[in-house]
């Protein structure tokens, strides 16, 4: 029993070492079959790390978030019905909050800022950060203000300084840092200025037509069942135009917002890990029918199936073992990266931890990876008879059929359910690995039809060079197939992720379409149109539109009482159209941003006729209404019916005042409405003396400087923009990693041809040109039809997901194509630089 155990010791030892001592003769094929699995793994592993940080982040820290246990809102004050309920549950803290201009008494500079007028001791989780800090405890009785610390800076003001709001100036009291349930992105657009809640009305800025919010904060006790409460009387606060937000749904739509972000970053890591198994799967495929012939000669020498196989899975698997430990390490690193890059869409600070579970997957990743897509021609090891040795026989080593189908089924297995894995859609999952097998399988056929074309209609009246790099295509050994396949599959993934990657920063672009405007005044009261117009023009500034805004809410649709809807559970009406309050307005035709999809567009009626209203395409599916249908309007508690006339189109990516609803001219006129001014101003100095000059004689409006808005939302969309380059140029250099590993791994299949060829005399020169004829046919055509192909595929993308116009970028023609083509020439050319530097006889040896 011992020498039994001894021996089997000492065969897995000399397995062990045979492995190691092969791997070392071919360190340099295997190195770069390690990078291909070091950047896939790496990819995913940073994007596994960060997701699993942000949604602990999140859980951890949903309290905080929100400040409260469960906030109750409305649009407007409260109905009776509603504050019965909320006074019932007794809030703890109550606001209500505003947007406005602000002026700074000191030096005259004017904002437009989110005014929020607190009662209370909110916030009860987390805290408010002040400067000085005593300053968040200490301003309500004081009766101070709490501006934000980074509008201060810009208007050189600090506590002790005044603000005025309105009607109502107020020390500062303190700098505001941070408070719960503030982000970034609301802050900059419009700053936060606190006060306390008894001077709101002294402001007398809550006028008709004024949007506004009030909440109502709780501190629940641990018996309380924040999921009962919630099915209990949210849909009680539904029905009177109010909402109840919990710290646990609100965490649940936060963590839904950022999984979109996600998907893409998990797709752009499956493409780089998929390109990561294509060189796994091209470069071992090389690397094995290089190593036949050793094998058999092992065999010979009384080697066993087992033993060969085992040999260089041992190989396959340390490599893979250790390329996933390092890619793991990688990504641990590279994922720190992105709390910096999204901190702006993020309203907390995200703690940063190194979980075992990412790193895990990582190493088992790359060792599973390495192993499952190195298996089919690690196969053929066990299929090598020792007559390989004097046979020349590219086909005599081929395994089953049936070996094929197997592993084949087990690879797309795989591919199927990491995928899943990370998008988290078996649809989409579905179509991407039917996509990249159906490529796989069209470029298979290219590369097998160009053979036999190259075979058929072989050109001899060519010269010998060109002559001999076609016939290498298809003679014994070629490497047609392989490489195309790699080459071409490697292209297809890269130009998708290219052509994905411009549809998502298309969609980020912010389109300055309206140029001509860049400032907008908001809440002119009916009263002061006639002045604030002339004040406008006093300045030699242009009118630009003068557009009346009504609000309304739906009485009924098709027939159905709103109120009836909102307790249907089967109404196919969405429930926000329902508690909307709609801001319409009315004029006579469409705007640049708007186009007729159905019906007919109504410019005007006469007093009497019947209604006819245009409505957007979101609102009709939304709604479940058509061209035809009815809908009654509850104008200010005046019942208006109206039919939708025609829906249209609207572009809302555009930053201007777009509508869901527009009535045609004759209606409305003697609705209770309020109207908004768009202006132009030739440079920034001209627009602080115009704001300035506007909320010092008419305090209630509110003005948005579109240049300061365009300039807050290009910035942060540039930094979605570099984050979803970053990923595409992360997966396009594994891509290009996978493609020299192929092509260099293929260099040793025609050492013995070019040896042969310069024994026989051939110069120089003469084999340098038949190498650069080769991989140049090689490199273009299959980085042609990769393009190709991805170009296709990227189409069904933009209609079919995206919902896009896809407009195809030319890059990868100027770029993927003459580069990938240019670095298969240049990778084959550097592949017979021994042959040519060295003697055939040199060669031969160093070779073998």
């Amino acid at each position: 029993m011992n020498v039994s155990n001894t021996n089997n010791k000492l065969q897995i030892t000399w397995l062990f070492k045979m492995a190691w001592r092969d791997a070392k003769a071919s360190k340099v094929r295997l190195l770069l079959f390690m990078a291909s699995i070091i950047l896939g793994i790496s990819a995913v592993v940073s994007i596994q790390l960060f997701s699993t940080n942000l949604k602990d982040n999140i859980q951890r820290q949903s309290k905080t978030l929100m400040g409260a246990d469960f906030i109750i809102d409305a649009k407007q004050i409260p109905s009776e019905r509603a504050q019965t309920i909320i006074d019932s549950l007794q809030p703890d803290a109550f606001e209500v909050n505003f947007v406005s201009m602000v002026a700074f008494p000191k030096n005259g500079g004017t904002k437009l800022v989110k005014v929020r007028g607190l009662e209370g001791g909110f916030p009860f989780y987390g805290e408010i950060e002040t400067e000085p800090t005593a300053a968040a405890g200490g301003y309500q009785a004081s009766g101070g203000a709490l501006v934000d610390a980074t509008l201060l800076l810009q208007y050189n003001a600090k506590p002790g300084d005044s603000i005025k709001i309105g009607k109502l100036t107020l020390p500062i009291s303190g700098a505001l840092k941070t408070i719960p349930g503030s982000t970034a992105i609301s802050t900059a657009v419009a700053p936060l200025v606190i006060i306390p809640y008894r001077f709101i009305a002294a402001t007398e800025l809550l006028q008709f037509g004024s949007r506004k919010e009030y909440q109502y904060f709780y501190k629940a006790s641990d018996t309380l069942n924040l999921n009962r409460l919630e099915d209990k009387i949210g849909a009680q606060l539904d029905f009177e135009n109010a909402d109840l937000d919990t710290h646990t749904s609100t965490t649940k739509r936060l963590g839904r917002r950022y999984d979109n972000v996600g998907k893409f970053l998990n797709l752009a890591a499956f493409i780089a890990l998929l390109l990561g198994c294509i060189g796994i799967a091209s470069s071992v495929h090389i690397y094995i029918k290089e190593k036949l012939s050793a094998i058999a000669v092992l065999k010979c020498m009384g080697a066993s199936r087992l033993q060969s196989f085992l040999i260089f899975l041992i190989q396959i698997a340390g490599i893979g073992l250790v390329g996933g430990l390092i890619g793991s390490l990688i990504g641990a690193a590279i994922q720190e990266i992105f709390p910096y890059l999204l901190k702006d869409f993020l309203p907390f600070t995200i703690e940063m931890n190194i979980s075992a579970q990412p790193i895990l997957i990582g190493v088992f990743l790359g060792l599973f990876m390495s192993v499952l897509f190195a298996l089919l021609p690690l196969l053929r090891t066990w299929y090598v008879s020792p007559l390989e040795v004097l046979r020349v026989d590219e086909h005599a080593t081929q395994e089953p059929i049936y070996i094929r189908l197997l592993v084949f089924t087990a690879i797309l297995a795989f591919l199927f359910l990491f995928s899943f894995w990370l998008l988290d859609d078996a649809l989409y999952s579905l179509f991407f690995v039917g996509a990249t097998l159906l490529t796989f399988a069209l470029l298979t056929g290219v590369a097998l039809g160009f053979i036999k074309a190259i075979k058929r209609f072989f050109p001899t009246r060519w010269s010998f060079t060109l002559r001999q790099s076609l016939l290498n295509l298809f003679r014994p050994n070629n490497q047609t197939v392989v490489l195309v396949v790699a080459i071409g599959l490697g292209t297809f993934l890269m130009s998708t992720l290219y052509f994905t990657k411009d549809i998502l920063v298309a969609k980020t672009e912010v389109g300055q379409r309206t140029e001509n405007v860049n400032i907008i005044i908001l809440d002119v009261q009916p009263e002061q149109v006639d002045a604030v117009a002339q004040n406008i023009k006093s300045k030699d500034l242009p009118v630009l539109n003068n557009i009346p805004l009504v609000t309304m809410r739906m009485h009924s649709i098709k027939g159905q009482l709103v109120n009836k809807l909102r307790q249907d559970s089967t109404r196919q009406v969405r429930s926000w159209v329902l508690n909307h309050e709609f801001r319409t307005t009315y004029r006579d035709s469409l705007t640049p941003s708007e186009e007729l999809l159905e019906g007919k567009w109504t410019p005007r009626i006469a007093t009497g006729d019947p209604v006819v209203i245009s409505i957007s395409d979101n609102i009709a599916s939304d709604a479940n209404i058509t061209v035809g249908d009815a809908v009654v309007f509850n104008v200010q508690g005046v019942l208006m019916e109206t039919t939708v006339g025609s829906i249209r189109k609207v572009d809302w990516a555009q930053i201007q005042l777009n509508f869901s609803i527009v009535f045609p001219e004759g209606v409305l006129e003697n609705a209770p409405q309020f109207n908004v001014f768009t202006t132009r101003v030739p440079d920034e100095a001209s627009s602080a003396a115009f704001q300035r000059d506007l909320v010092a004689n008419f305090p209630n409006v509110s003005i948005i400087d579109l240049r300061q808005v365009f300039t807050l939302v290009e910035d942060i969309l540039d930094k979605v923009s570099w984050i979803i380059n970053f990923m595409a140029f992360f997966s396009i250099l594994t891509g290009i990693i996978v493609l020299i590993g192929s092509v260099r791994t293929s260099k040793y299949q025609r050492i013995k041809e070019s040896v042969l060829l310069r024994t026989l005399g051939a110069k120089n020169a003469q084999i340098l040109q038949i190498s650069a004829f080769e991989y140049f046919f090689l490199g273009l055509l299959g980085s042609l039809v990769g393009i190709l192909l991805a170009l296709l595929s990227s189409l069904c993308l933009a209609v079919f997901v995206f919902k896009e116009p896809f407009v195809p970028s030319i890059i990868p023609f100027l770029v993927f194509l003459p580069g990938i083509t240019l670095l298969v020439l240049a990778i084959g050319l550097s592949n017979i630089q021994t042959v040519l530097r060295s003697s055939p006889l040199e060669v031969l040896r160093r070779e073998r």
